[in-house]
This record gives structure tokens, sequence and C-alpha cells, in this order.
């Protein structure tokens, strides 16, 4: 915790581009991961798309910086006549952590759920992420739910 100033969480914006790049970079960093530059153009293209099976992004500014961004879509269930929303990338910069910003941002996907008729809204996270778990206990259930990917 470094500064205590207002945080502001807003959509993504064109001019956001080489800050949202910086924090998704991070984020795939801690994950260790990467990704080839046509999925990092695509990707911010669609997240400023307007259509409502479009990624969405929100992004949390501090001081003209952008210090976290949360990328999230909305899609059909089988068990539901209203959409459901998940939350698929959620980062705050390492030097704000502890400020809230993480439950801010989810909270901005809340709250857009709520506004699209999709009260629905899950997130995935590695088991050993004790940090965000800390967090996410306090602000959502935990499943019993297993992920399995195609081998």
């Amino acid at each position: 915790m470094t500064d205590t100033s207002e945080v502001t969480v807003r959509p993504l914006r064109p001019q956001d581009e080489a800050q949202w790049r910086a924090l998704w970079t991070a984020y795939l960093e801690f994950y260790h991961t990467s990704v080839p530059e046509e999925v990092y153009q695509t990707l911010f293209e669609r997240l400023l798309g307007d259509a409502q099976q479009d990624f969405h992004c929100f992004v949390a500014e501090q001081n003209g910086r952008l210090v976290g961004l949360t990328h999230y879509v909305f899609h059909p269930h089988a068990w539901k006549i209203e959409p459901v929303c998940y939350l698929q990338d959620l980062f705050a910069d390492p030097d704000v952590r502890g400020l809230g910003i993480g439950r801010k941002l989810i909270e901005a996907v809340y709250q857009a759920a709520d506004n699209a008729g999709a009260p629905s809204v899950y997130w995935l996270t590695q088991d050993n992420n004790t940090v965000a778990r800390q967090l996410y206990d306090r602000i959502g259930q935990l499943t019993p739910f297993l992920r399995y990917n195609r081998s």
C-alpha cells in the first residue's frame, strides 16, 4: 500500500491501450503464461465493442494511472433464462494491493451484471492464489466444482 488517493473504476477507453497492455501483461506473467500479439490486439478490440456478447473491461484509475483491470463476458446458460456473467480476468498492480481495488472491480462487474439482467457472476482462480482468495471468500461463494480442460 503506497497511496491512499481515491480510485475510480470506469470502462476501458481506446486511449488506455498502453496502460491496459502493461497491466494485462503483468496478469499473464502472474499466471506464468503469455499470448501472441494478435491476441492482445483482438482482445483490445473486443473489449471496446458494444455488443453484449463482446468482452467488457473495467479499469481502476488512480492519479491518472491505471492500477487494475477486470475482463468479463455475458453468455447464455442452459439452466437459466437470463444470461450469466463470467469474470475472466482480475488484476491489481502489486504496488496498490490492499487498497480495495479488487473489491471495487468485482463490485463494478456485479453492478454491470445486474444492469444486464444477469444476476449470476462467477470466476475461477488457482487454489494456491491465497491472497486473492481472502477477498473472494468475503464477496463470493466457493463452489465444489472442479474444472477440466480438453486433453
